[in-house]
């Protein structure tokens, strides 16, 4: 199971039926969050999204529409009994102010709250558990920024069952041929792996654009990838608009996605200017026709 459910779809002032930014990422088993904005927790509940499976929450930058809904999702799991260990990937500057706000109501957690800094311009990964794997990236925007990439790749090979009884390979011994160990029998000959088991399925990677400029820099960080979420801020005839607020347009993020071989991409983070979406779709997918609107409410599988 891997998917995306949005829990808001504009940018900075919400609207009566649009929230800022949040997604949910499910990851199998365990909940991401990547941006918290205002009322993000009241969509969480709306949707009946289990907190109790939310394991880490990635900021993308400190921006309000950010992550002013932090404080308040942080301190309903702890009203709510949560004892699990909560990790918190942002740049540095969240965590004083967190706790500030903590510290300034006398609220004491019960549960482990740990916070990993996002040094600014720093790419690379940053965890790893089980078959997930997050990297993070720079985009180009008023304040240090990051897009994430969310990898799931099945790391154990794929049993063949029929073979393994064939060559008299004792089921005991089936975690470790996943694992891709050879098999010695009895006799000292060996069982090669690769006659007993296939390659892990290919993995899937969903790759969030936060709030950035037009930038052809990220499109390594694109290429390939199974979906794309772009931010558009702004209809098209406003590109000089958005390249001011360092922001992107409908058309900006097509063409990112179609350059990078994208197959699919989800456009969000709506100016509050627009009532009617649909000239959003309008306009992208002349460009790049798998083009949807990050609809809140609505689980995008990767």
């Amino acid at each position: 199971m891997f998917a995306v459910t949005i829990l808001g779809n504009n940018s900075a002032i919400p609207t009566l039926d649009r929230h800022p930014t949040a997604q949910i990422i499910t990851c199998d088993d365990q909940l991401l969050l990547v941006d918290c904005g205002e009322g993000t927790q009241l969509q969480i509940a709306k949707y009946r999204i289990k907190r109790t499976k939310l394991r880490y929450i990635f900021i993308s930058h400190l921006h309000g529409d950010h992550y002013f809904g932090l404080i308040g999702l942080l301190n309903t799991l702890n009203l709510m009994g949560r004892t699990e260990p909560l990790s918190i990937y942002a740049p540095p500057e969240l965590e004083p102010i967190i706790q500030l706000q903590l510290d300034c109501s006398g609220t004491m957690l019960q549960y482990e709250l740990s916070f990993v800094p996002l040094q600014a311009g720093y790419s690379g990964v940053i965890l790893e558990d089980k078959d997930l794997t997050v990297s993070c990236f720079p985009t180009q925007h008023r304040i240090s920024c990051f897009g994430f990439s969310i990898s799931m790749q099945k790391k154990k090979r794929k049993l063949i069952p029929e073979q393994a009884k064939a060559y008299e390979i004792p089921a005991a011994y089936y975690g470790k041929l996943q694992e891709g160990a050879d098999y010695t029998r009895k006799d000292g000959s060996i069982v090669k792996n690769d006659w007993v088991t296939l390659p892990p399925v290919k993995g899937k990677r969903y790759v969030y654009c936060a709030d950035t400029l037009y930038d052809t820099g990220l499109l390594p960080w694109l290429k390939d990838a199974d979906l794309v979420y772009h931010e558009t801020t702004y209809l098209h005839d406003l590109e000089t608009r958005a390249a001011e607020r360092f922001h992107s347009t409908t058309v900006q993020a097509a063409s990112l996605a179609a350059a990078a071989g994208a197959k699919k991409l989800l456009i969000g983070h709506f100016s509050s200017k627009y009532t009617d979406l649909q000239p959003f779709l309008e306009e992208t997918r002349p460009v790049f026709a798998s083009t949807d609107i990050a609809e809140e409410g609505v689980t995008y599988y990767v």
